[in-house]
């Protein structure tokens, strides 16, 4: 595979942005090798600046349910950029957006649109905080809610635990508040609800887990993660910016049956755009300013670029059956590569949820971070650049998701599968 292009460009980068990238996991560092620079998306495809062609399971990380350059997502694009493309101003658009949001989730009353899923997590935990008059507020090991500083945080010694900084630059005392358990453990959580709940303002948490490879709750997790907070008069508050509109319509909640209190929201409501969001229940979102004391701002909240893409994306979701053929698609998908890792007998466990799934190179299940740490990422490594040569682009460290789109095709499963099987005999 000639990677020349690539090669010059990543060395040129990497002389005015840190580790030639502008996110981490981009950096190829979990497996090896340099990075490969992508020129443009159609369909289910990538192209790199070399010419090389892959079939993609990254999706940008989760927001490419329709595919790359959706022809409808475009031209809402184009449409909106037209008119401008930001103005620091209410617009219609953002309205529109909301509603959507509103309608299809049922625990959601209002929302508030910002840039990001690290500023709505953000945003989210300090009005938990500002609603409940509490300080504390606990979180899973191995989920990730984005890179601001309370939510850096490491599981400390022992159960119930406060959180340690997970990040240099971080100080102690900003995580100090944060209790860090260890996810599917509902005893763990009600040790920690028991000895602080006068102190807990919220729970916060993946419904399902996509950052640690993807994890799906244990029967009756999120069912006593919503008793325990109702009990003691925490909110519950489900990060879904990865699962929102992905694993359902409605998201996690709607899978689930489990209502939260928050919610946060990004990735497929803006369609590729950068967006994200925070909603729920009505009494809690009028804390916010200028309703209420706490204080949240952002002078490209609502932009109308974004949010016309997430406008077209949603629209495209409702059409009837989508969500039920990208999940038989991606049961084919799962299901192929099961069998490839069998036949060639590599101990595989493949967890999937919806149109995510994670093929962890382990010979156990994996039901936490915990089990997901014992996955051999030599392994991993090993088969994402021998599926790389063959022209299937995996997400680039063992503990990411891959992301199925409504465009990939049969022959794109069938493709990948077959390339799958020869990689893992090889192996």
């Amino acid at each position: 595979m000639n990677t020349a292009r690539s090669t010059e460009l990543f060395a040129q980068a990497q002389k005015v942005i840190p580790g030639g990238v502008n996110s981490p996991v981009r950096a190829f560092k979990s497996v090896g090798g340099q990075p490969l620079f992508i020129k443009r998306g159609e369909g289910s495809r990538v192209f790199d600046e070399d010419g090389n062609s892959f079939i993609d399971y990254v999706g940008s990380w989760g927001p490419l349910i329709l595919g790359h350059a959706h022809p409808g997502v475009v031209e809402a694009i184009t449409r909106a950029a037209k008119d401008g493309t930001t103005f620091g101003a209410p617009t219609a658009l953002e309205v529109e957006l909301a509603e959507m949001i509103v309608e299809a989730v049922p625990s959601i009353d209002m929302v508030r649109l910002v840039s990001s899923g690290t500023e709505a997590l953000m945003s989210a935990i300090r009005l938990a905080r500002g609603f409940t008059g509490r300080d504390k507020i606990i979180k899973f090991d191995g989920c990730y809610h984005g890179h601001s500083d309370g939510l850096l945080a490491k599981a400390g010694s022992g159960i119930a635990t406060f959180g340690l900084p997970d990040s240099a630059g971080v100080p102690a005392s900003v995580t100090a508040d944060t209790i860090v358990l260890p996810y599917n453990n509902p005893e763990a959580v009600s040790q920690a609800i028991t000895a602080m709940r006068d102190s807990i303002a919220c729970v916060v948490v993946e419904p399902v887990a996509g950052n640690m490879g993807v994890v799906a709750p244990k029967q009756g997790f999120l069912q006593n993660l919503r008793k325990l907070c109702t009990e003691h008069g925490i909110l519950l508050l489900f990060d879904e910016v990865i699962t929102g509109f992905r694993v359902a319509y409605g998201g996690a909640q709607e899978l689930y049956g489990v209502a939260s209190d928050l919610t946060t929201l990004g990735k497929i409501i803006g369609g590729g755009m950068p967006i994200g969001a925070y909603g729920g229940r009505r009494d809690i979102m009028e804390k916010v300013a200028p309703l209420g004391p706490v204080y949240q701002a952002g002078t490209l909240s609502g932009n109308p670029v974004a949010v016309s893409a997430g406008i077209a994306t949603l629209k495209a979701l409702q059409e009837p059956g989508l969500y039920t053929r990208l999940l038989r698609k991606a049961s084919t998908l799962e299901q192929g590569l099961a069998k490839a890792a069998a036949d060639a007998r590599v101990p595989v466990h493949i967890n999937s949820v919806g149109s995510m799934m994670t093929m962890f190179f382990a010979p156990d299940p994996i039901s936490d971070y915990t089990s997901a740490k014992k996955s051999d990422t030599q392994k991993y490594a090993q088969f994402f650049h021998g599926m790389l040569e063959h022209g299937v682009y995996m997400a680039p460290s063992q503990f990411e998701a891959m992301f199925v789109s409504a465009v990939h095709t049969v022959e794109d499963t069938e493709f990948t599968t077959s390339a799958a099987a020869e990689v893992l005999s090889s192996m």
